[in-house]
Protein backbone atom coordinates (compact mmCIF):
# COMPACT_ATOMS: atom_id res chain seq x y z
CA UNK A 1 0.00 0.00 0.00
CA UNK A 2 0.81 3.54 -0.68
CA UNK A 3 2.47 5.82 1.89
CA UNK A 4 1.74 9.64 2.29
CA UNK A 5 5.15 10.34 0.50
CA UNK A 6 3.80 7.59 -2.25
CA UNK A 7 1.24 9.84 -2.62
CA UNK A 8 3.22 12.90 -2.85
CA UNK A 9 5.44 11.71 -5.63
CA UNK A 10 2.63 9.84 -7.39
CA UNK A 11 0.77 14.16 -7.88
CA UNK A 12 3.99 15.87 -9.03
CA UNK A 13 3.71 13.43 -11.64
CA UNK A 14 0.08 14.74 -12.36
CA UNK A 15 -1.14 17.50 -14.87
CA UNK A 16 -2.75 20.35 -13.81
CA UNK A 17 -6.01 20.97 -15.30
CA UNK A 18 -7.89 24.30 -15.41
CA UNK A 19 -11.15 23.69 -12.83
CA UNK A 20 -14.26 25.95 -11.75
CA UNK A 21 -15.69 25.54 -7.82
CA UNK A 22 -18.42 27.61 -7.85
CA UNK A 23 -17.77 30.93 -9.63
CA UNK A 24 -13.87 30.90 -9.00
CA UNK A 25 -11.73 29.65 -11.54
CA UNK A 26 -8.31 27.59 -10.62
CA UNK A 27 -6.01 24.77 -11.72
CA UNK A 28 -5.48 21.94 -9.49
CA UNK A 29 -4.68 18.21 -9.39
CA UNK A 30 -5.30 15.33 -7.21
CA UNK A 31 -4.24 11.53 -6.81
CA UNK A 32 -6.43 8.78 -4.73
CA UNK A 33 -5.30 5.51 -3.66
CA UNK A 34 -6.68 3.18 -1.52
CA UNK A 35 -4.72 4.52 1.36
CA UNK A 36 -6.38 8.21 0.80
CA UNK A 37 -6.10 10.98 -1.33
CA UNK A 38 -3.57 14.14 -1.82
CA UNK A 39 -4.98 17.42 -3.81
CA UNK A 40 -3.26 20.74 -4.81
CA UNK A 41 -4.72 23.47 -6.18
CA UNK A 42 -3.93 26.77 -6.96
CA UNK A 43 -5.44 30.44 -8.40
CA UNK A 44 -1.62 31.45 -9.70
CA UNK A 45 -1.57 34.15 -6.64
CA UNK A 46 -2.21 31.41 -3.43
CA UNK A 47 -1.41 27.45 -3.21
CA UNK A 48 -3.70 25.06 -1.01
CA UNK A 49 -2.99 21.57 -0.64
CA UNK A 50 -4.59 18.49 1.53
CA UNK A 51 -3.19 15.28 2.19
CA UNK A 52 -5.89 13.14 3.73
CA UNK A 53 -5.44 9.32 4.68
CA UNK A 54 -8.20 6.52 6.09
CA UNK A 55 -8.29 7.81 9.39
CA UNK A 56 -9.05 11.34 8.23
CA UNK A 57 -11.46 10.20 5.54
CA UNK A 58 -13.83 8.08 8.32
CA UNK A 59 -13.90 10.70 10.71
CA UNK A 60 -14.81 13.40 8.34
CA UNK A 61 -17.41 11.02 6.75
CA UNK A 62 -18.90 10.89 9.89
CA UNK A 63 -19.26 13.98 10.73
CA UNK A 64 -20.89 15.14 7.47
CA UNK A 65 -22.70 12.30 6.44
CA UNK A 66 -24.48 10.79 9.61
CA UNK A 67 -26.77 9.08 7.77
CA UNK A 68 -24.46 7.32 5.32
CA UNK A 69 -22.69 4.02 6.88
CA UNK A 70 -20.62 2.77 4.17
CA UNK A 71 -17.03 1.80 4.30
CA UNK A 72 -13.86 4.50 3.61
CA UNK A 73 -12.89 2.43 1.06
CA UNK A 74 -16.63 3.54 -0.65
CA UNK A 75 -15.94 7.20 0.06
CA UNK A 76 -12.42 7.27 -1.62
CA UNK A 77 -14.02 5.59 -5.01
CA UNK A 78 -17.09 8.16 -4.50
CA UNK A 79 -14.48 11.13 -3.93
CA UNK A 80 -12.51 10.10 -6.65
CA UNK A 81 -15.30 9.59 -9.04
CA UNK A 82 -16.34 13.04 -8.16
CA UNK A 83 -12.87 14.74 -8.68
CA UNK A 84 -11.58 12.94 -11.58
CA UNK A 85 -13.81 13.58 -14.38
CA UNK A 86 -13.90 17.22 -13.75
CA UNK A 87 -10.06 17.38 -13.70
CA UNK A 88 -10.71 16.00 -17.17
CA UNK A 89 -12.74 18.78 -18.25
CA UNK A 90 -16.07 16.58 -17.93
CA UNK A 91 -18.68 18.20 -15.45
CA UNK A 92 -21.82 16.59 -14.12
CA UNK A 93 -25.08 18.73 -13.29
CA UNK A 94 -25.38 15.71 -10.62
CA UNK A 95 -22.44 16.91 -8.24
CA UNK A 96 -22.29 20.74 -6.65
CA UNK A 97 -18.74 22.53 -5.98
CA UNK A 98 -18.41 25.33 -4.15
CA UNK A 99 -15.61 26.94 -2.32
CA UNK A 100 -15.01 29.35 0.62
CA UNK A 101 -11.30 31.00 0.95
CA UNK A 102 -9.83 32.47 3.84
CA UNK A 103 -6.21 34.39 4.18
CA UNK A 104 -4.65 30.48 5.62
CA UNK A 105 -7.12 28.18 4.05
CA UNK A 106 -9.18 26.88 1.00
CA UNK A 107 -12.16 24.75 1.72
CA UNK A 108 -13.99 23.05 -1.35
CA UNK A 109 -17.72 22.13 -0.68
CA UNK A 110 -19.01 19.07 -2.51
CA UNK A 111 -22.36 18.09 -2.74
CA UNK A 112 -23.69 14.96 -4.60
CA UNK A 113 -25.18 11.42 -3.80
CA UNK A 114 -24.16 7.69 -2.43
CA UNK A 115 -26.22 5.05 -2.80
CA UNK A 116 -29.13 7.10 -2.97
CA UNK A 117 -28.38 9.31 -0.17
CA UNK A 118 -27.23 12.86 -0.14
CA UNK A 119 -23.38 13.10 0.10
CA UNK A 120 -21.11 15.90 1.31
CA UNK A 121 -17.36 16.84 1.64
CA UNK A 122 -15.31 19.20 2.45
CA UNK A 123 -12.07 19.59 1.47
CA UNK A 124 -9.51 21.55 3.77
CA UNK A 125 -6.45 22.77 1.80
CA UNK A 126 -4.34 24.77 3.84
CA UNK A 127 -1.86 27.39 2.09
CA UNK A 128 0.93 25.24 1.01
CA UNK A 129 3.88 25.86 -1.34
CA UNK A 130 7.10 24.70 -0.89
CA UNK A 131 6.88 21.01 -1.47
CA UNK A 132 5.06 20.45 -5.46
CA UNK A 133 6.34 24.30 -6.59
CA UNK A 134 9.79 25.54 -4.94
CA UNK A 135 11.64 22.14 -4.62
CA UNK A 136 10.52 20.95 -7.86
CA UNK A 137 11.69 24.38 -9.96
CA UNK A 138 14.67 24.43 -7.22
CA UNK A 139 15.20 20.60 -8.56
CA UNK A 140 14.98 21.69 -12.03
CA UNK A 141 17.19 24.55 -11.78
CA UNK A 142 20.02 22.21 -10.30
CA UNK A 143 19.71 19.38 -12.96
CA UNK A 144 19.84 21.90 -15.77
CA UNK A 145 23.10 23.66 -14.20
CA UNK A 146 24.83 20.24 -13.82
CA UNK A 147 24.29 19.53 -16.95
CA UNK A 148 25.47 22.98 -18.53
CA UNK A 149 28.38 22.47 -16.00
CA UNK A 150 29.16 18.53 -17.96
CA UNK A 151 28.57 20.61 -21.24
CA UNK A 152 31.83 23.45 -19.96
CA UNK A 153 33.83 20.43 -18.47
CA UNK A 154 33.23 18.71 -22.12
CA UNK A 155 34.05 21.52 -24.24
CA UNK A 156 37.58 22.10 -22.34
CA UNK A 157 38.48 18.00 -22.57
CA UNK A 158 37.72 18.51 -26.42
CA UNK A 159 39.81 21.85 -26.53
CA UNK A 160 42.32 20.22 -24.86
CA UNK A 161 42.55 17.35 -27.37
CA UNK A 162 42.07 19.45 -30.26
CA UNK A 163 45.71 21.69 -29.27
CA UNK A 164 46.71 17.84 -28.77
CA UNK A 165 46.48 17.02 -32.56
CA UNK A 166 47.98 20.36 -33.46
CA UNK A 167 50.83 20.10 -31.91
CA UNK A 168 51.22 16.35 -33.00
CA UNK A 169 51.34 18.00 -36.60
CA UNK A 170 47.94 16.54 -37.54
CA UNK A 171 45.95 18.57 -39.62
CA UNK A 172 42.39 19.58 -39.46
CA UNK A 173 39.64 19.29 -41.56
CA UNK A 174 37.59 22.90 -41.52
CA UNK A 175 34.55 21.26 -39.79
CA UNK A 176 36.69 20.33 -37.25
CA UNK A 177 38.51 23.66 -36.94
CA UNK A 178 35.36 25.22 -36.82
CA UNK A 179 34.66 23.17 -33.66
CA UNK A 180 37.74 24.34 -32.48
CA UNK A 181 37.18 27.81 -32.53
CA UNK A 182 33.99 27.42 -31.10
CA UNK A 183 35.44 24.78 -28.48
CA UNK A 184 38.13 27.20 -27.57
CA UNK A 185 35.49 30.38 -26.86
CA UNK A 186 33.19 28.00 -24.42
CA UNK A 187 36.10 26.60 -22.70
CA UNK A 188 37.96 30.53 -22.40
CA UNK A 189 34.62 31.15 -20.88
CA UNK A 190 34.96 27.98 -18.75
CA UNK A 191 38.01 28.64 -17.42
CA UNK A 192 37.20 32.21 -16.73
CA UNK A 193 34.61 31.09 -14.55
CA UNK A 194 36.14 28.03 -13.47
CA UNK A 195 33.89 24.94 -13.19
CA UNK A 196 33.50 23.48 -10.19
CA UNK A 197 35.57 20.37 -9.74
CA UNK A 198 33.77 17.18 -10.03
CA UNK A 199 34.38 15.62 -6.04
CA UNK A 200 32.71 19.05 -4.93
CA UNK A 201 29.81 18.97 -7.49
CA UNK A 202 28.77 15.84 -6.19
CA UNK A 203 29.73 16.79 -2.67
CA UNK A 204 27.47 20.31 -3.46
CA UNK A 205 24.74 18.30 -4.94
CA UNK A 206 24.26 15.59 -2.22
CA UNK A 207 24.17 18.43 0.50
CA UNK A 208 21.01 19.94 -2.12
CA UNK A 209 19.05 16.78 -2.42
CA UNK A 210 19.26 16.31 1.40
CA UNK A 211 17.70 19.48 2.31
CA UNK A 212 15.03 19.06 -0.62
CA UNK A 213 13.96 15.69 0.88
Amino acid sequence: MEGSEDLDSSLLTQPWASVCFGESTFIAKACFRETGYVLLISDLSSVWYERADRDVIGKRSKELNKRLTAHVSSFLNCLSNLMCPLLEGRESDANSFSCQQTASKLTIRVKSELSGLPFYWDFHCPAAISRHLVRPLIRMSLALQYQLQELASLLVQKDVEIEDYRESGAALSRGTEGCSTHGETRAGESRDHGPAPAGDRELWARRLHSMLK
